[in-house]
């Protein structure tokens, strides 16, 4: 069975997420294109072809992948071992999955054991990035 192959970034949508990354960390961060494949559909375990956001700022790798018009799945990693999600399945608005991705990943530095190192602390020193608060 073929789908209709998903859409790529639109350049509205890769300037949105260029400022999100600006706004987070007060500087320019490349975005890079690629490509995905994930399982979209547990039952029939087809990959499909997803495009892709690809970023890496402060130790992390981050990926947000196109799953349908205006449906977005995304996750951060460090290495192939330590990977992690929003809690989310998905969303449907661009700015809510790349905020939501980054304060997730914030909150997870934050908690790191890392934090102790001097050489981490001067690193975040810079950030004005407070996280959510969490009740």
């Amino acid at each position: 069975m073929t789908s209709e192959p998903i859409p790529d970034f639109t350049s509205a949508e890769q300037e949105l997420v260029t400022r999100l990354l600006l706004h987070r960390y007060g500087k320019p961060v490349p975005l890079q294109l690629a490509d995905s494949e994930l399982q979209l559909d547990a039952a029939s375990g087809e990959l499909t072809l997803c495009p892709t956001l690809y970023w890496s700022e402060r130790e992390a790798q981050f990926v947000v992948c196109k799953v349908a018009n205006s449906r977005y799945r995304c996750q951060f990693f460090y290495s192939e071992t330590e990977q992690y999600g929003t809690g989310r399945a998905g969303f449907d608005d661009l700015e809510n999955c790349v905020t939501t991705l980054l304060q997730v990943q914030a909150d997870h530095e934050r908690q790191s054991p890392l934090l102790s190192s001097p050489m981490t602390a001067a690193r975040m020193a810079g950030s004005e990035y407070s996280g959510p608060v969490v009740i």
